[in-house]
């Protein structure tokens, strides 16, 4: 079991500053989230990048934004710029239901307390350190700001906000994943530039306030003002953002936001292998820091035995995030790589043997990629997988059965689980290649017998083809030709495992009737639903502006959605149709839409 020192950890304080001897800050980051020195964590991915740039680093997190501010002024001003993120989570999200009620903890704060950040931290961070720093340049990363790039939805004011850049007046945007735009940042300031300077760095965004000097392949959208003015030129910026995000060679984009321009400089390509390992084999304590010693951080607890095998999804679903942050092309980690992080996790003081999950964004997409990158590099579809796989993916689980396999062989492993979601369409795939479609079955049948702990979690969303379609999901159908494989592998192995699906009420496209279809088609299935959820429309993703603008991005076509708490409640009631509290009223419902035979199916 290794030892740790205080210094081991970024610090945190003046004291931990003076213990290693440092005069001057070269960046000071400030977190929404507890510091957990672990790769799961992007405020410490950030900080040891730029220790491993040579820089002195400090990380300040979650500071009091209520009082005299003196968390913001403790560490004094840093040499190159200030990071600010509100964490690994949405700020918005993380503090309220989809029904806007505030919820009563925090999984990233020590004992879950609910109080410690502000709504919307990018901003309130920022915006306290240009009072009280206006000459120290800020740098905004994280999903929060990711998602925020272009004028967008904010479900919980209910109506458009103008880029994040101009209401946290920070000078510079890092979106998706920060490790190459910021290695690049530092390169350039090194070289004696100023923040001011960056223009070009690509996946950075920044306000100017004079005409851009126009590119070839400069994209501009409707203004802030114009997506003010109508719906439709939201839902239609929406689409390109969506498509440039996605894209191999994308272009630039240019939105006009009264006087100033926000300019986005297109991502960085993919990061390869040794790029992504570069990044996990920083040397991380994978600890929460000693001052929240006797203190339980229920993100951290959740992760502390998994590892992340790769970045990136290629699903695309129309509710999630994930694309729009880490972009849809898959960027995996190596064998080596997995492995020493696992063995990493065996020395942990209260290891017990369990890693509880061997995963990613999704499951089983690590090391698939395009058979042929040219056809990749001019695709703008934003899914691989829907409405049906590409015939350029290569559907090979060959890689993950060898990594599972060599984890199991490590000596104080008894048994790794794989936790994140599966995507069962790709196993069910039939390739042309036979080996292939043996191998997805070799892989079906190990997942199954061996890395399963009691209950397997799938997420079908819907029972109603129609509303998955919205939500770029396969049919439903498939989710009974899987479950007929789950049952039959476990009877053969003598096992007594449950399917466990996840389902979405008020999801854009999505009626009371559908709802009730749901009910009637899982109703012989013998599930009680307990892992759904109401849609929350969060920023940049298709399913929001379909809610908000009343229109698809993709074929403009105007598209029904439950806005009103009485609409959503009327839907999420048809979960819990066993419950005598909620009969009478699924009874009035079902009369007043006159589907008596619905009714009749259900009770």
């Amino acid at each position: 079991m290794k030892e740790y020192r205080l210094t081991d950890w970024l610090p945190t304080t003046k004291k931990e500053i003076d213990l290693r001897g440092w005069d001057e800050l070269d960046v000071i980051l400030f977190s929404g989230d507890a510091y957990i020195d672990h790769p799961s964590f992007g405020a410490a991915v950030i900080g040891r990048i730029l220790e491993a740039e040579g820089l002195k680093v400090a990380i300040v997190p979650q500071p009091n934004w209520r009082d005299d501010l003196r968390d913001f002024k403790k560490l004094g001003k840093p040499r190159l710029f200030f990071g600010v993120t509100a964490g690994a989570m949405d700020s918005m999200i993380n503090h309220y239901t989809a029904n806007k009620r505030l919820r009563s903890d925090d999984a990233y704060t020590p004992d879950g307390r609910a109080d410690m950040r502000p709504d919307r931290p990018s901003i309130v961070y920022t915006n306290i350190l240009k009072e009280i720093f206006p000459d120290i340049p800020v740098l905004l990363g994280g999903i929060e700001a990711s998602l925020r790039r272009v004028t967008h939805y904010d479900y919980w004011d209910d109506k458009l906000h103008k880029s994040i850049l101009v209401d946290s007046k920070a000078d510079l945007l890092v979106y998706g994943m920060g490790e190459l735009p910021l290695r690049a940042i530092i390169g350039e300031l090194k070289s004696g530039k100023s923040i001011k300077d960056l223009k070009d760095i690509p996946q950075t965004a920044y306000l100017w306030d004079k005409t851009p000097d126009g590119k070839e392949k400069d994209i501009y959208l409707f203004s802030h003002e114009e997506c003010l003015s109508e719906k439709l030129n939201q839902a239609k910026n929406f689409k390109v953002v969506e498509e440039q995000s996605n894209m191999i060679n994308a272009s630039r984009i240019i939105q006009k936001c009264g006087e100033e321009s926000v300019i986005i400089n297109p991502p960085y390509p993919p990061m390869s292998e040794k790029e992504v390992d570069a990044s996990f084999d920083l040397p991380y304590t994978r600890l929460p820091h000693p001052k929240y010693k006797g203190k339980t951080i229920p993100a951290f607890e959740m992760i502390k035995f998994s590892v992340n095998m790769h970045r990136g999804c290629f699903g695309g679903c129309a509710f999630c995030t994930i694309s729009a942050h880490q972009g849809k092309f898959i960027a995996s980690r190596s064998k080596e790589s997995i492995l020493k992080e696992v063995k990493e996790i065996t020395d942990m003081p209260d290891f017990k043997g369990y890693l509880s999950d061997l995963g990613g964004p999704s499951a089983n997409m690590y090391k698939m990629n395009g058979k042929d990158e040219n056809i990749c590099a001019k695709c703008k579809r934003p899914s691989c997988i829907h409405p049906k796989i590409c015939k350029n993916l290569n559907v090979d689980h060959s890689h993950l059965l060898e990594i599972y396999k060599a984890v199991d062989k490590i000596p104080k492993i008894k048994k790794s689980f794989i936790g994140s979601g599966v995507r069962y369409d790709m196993l069910l795939h039939r390739n042309e290649d036979d080996r292939l479609n043996k191998i997805s079955e070799e892989y079906t049948k190990e997942l199954i017998v061996n890395h399963v702990s009691g209950r397997l979690k799938v997420a079908p969303e819907h029972t109603s083809d129609k509303v998955l379609s919205y939500m770029r999901k396969p049919s439903f159908e498939q989710f009974y030709t899987f479950q007929k494989i789950f049952e039959k592998i476990n009877k053969e192995s003598g096992l007594k495992q449950q399917l466990i699906p996840y389902f979405i009420s008020s999801h854009p496209g999505c009626t009371e009737i559908d709802m009730a279809e749901l009910a009637v088609a899982t109703k012989p299935l013998g599930f009680k639903l307990e892992q759904i959820q109401d849609f929350t429309p969060s920023p940049m993703t298709v399913a929001t502006e379909i809610y908000y603008t009343g229109y698809h991005p993709y074929t403009l076509e105007k598209v029904y959605t439950a806005r009103t708490k009485e609409q959503k409640l009327a839907q999420r009631q048809f979960f819990f149709w066993y419950d005598k509290g909620y009969r009478p009223q699924i009874i009035k419902e079902l009369k007043r839409l006159k589907r008596e035979d619905l009714l009749k199916r259900l009770y």
